[in-house]
């Protein structure tokens, strides 16, 4: 029985440490803001009323606050092989099986329509464990920091799972040729 690993020394080299940035091609705006409130059920008038939210302290309506961290609206991405046209890492391991194992959000202050939103990714650590099944699972960190200007505006800690669908032995090889 040979005990494959997800995690090659290739691999982890290739990973560890990488960088991506994306800058929106202009302000964030109220149409966005207000769009993204009525997609997710968000009425608060903070993010649908510029005067309502002056009256509460604000300069204009504010994002709601997980907004500012879909970086797919704003990055620019062709959609990925699941239809996805955000950031990931292109990590292909065959055999696998992705899963989101959380993301921990920090907000600094409220995003608003003049907000011109960077994103910057940086891939914090890749490790292997097992999962209580005893599959192969290839954890992968990253943490975003999301500015406008030189002014923080969120951070996010996102953890992303690749579950072997069988046993380490039956896993077939990564595909380091096509992680980008």
């Amino acid at each position: 029985m040979t005990t494959r690993k997800l995690l090659t020394e290739e691999l982890r080299a290739q990973l560890t440490g990488r960088t991506a940035v994306y800058t929106a091609p202009e302000v964030l705006g109220r149409a966005a803001i207000r769009y993204f409130a009525l997609a997710t059920g968000n009425a608060d008038p903070l993010h649908l009323d510029p005067d309502y939210a002056r009256a509460h302290g604000h300069p204009d309506v504010i994002a709601p606050p997980t907004l500012v961290c879909e970086t797919n609206q704003y990055a620019g991405l062709p959609p990925d092989e699941d239809g996805y046209p955000g950031h990931t890492w292109g990590i292909s391991l065959p055999g696998t099986r992705t899963v989101r194992g959380g993301n921990s959000y920090t907000f600094h202050r409220p995003v608003g329509p003049d907000d011109l939103i960077t994103a910057t990714w940086t891939l914090t650590s890749v490790t292997e464990r097992t999962t209580g099944d005893g599959l192969p699972m290839l954890v992968v960190r990253s943490h975003c920091a999301y500015t406008s200007g030189d002014e923080l505006l969120a951070e996010n800690e996102e953890t992303v799972l690749y579950i072997a669908l069988a046993p380490a032995d039956d896993v077939p090889a990564a595909d380091e040729g096509s992680s980008r």
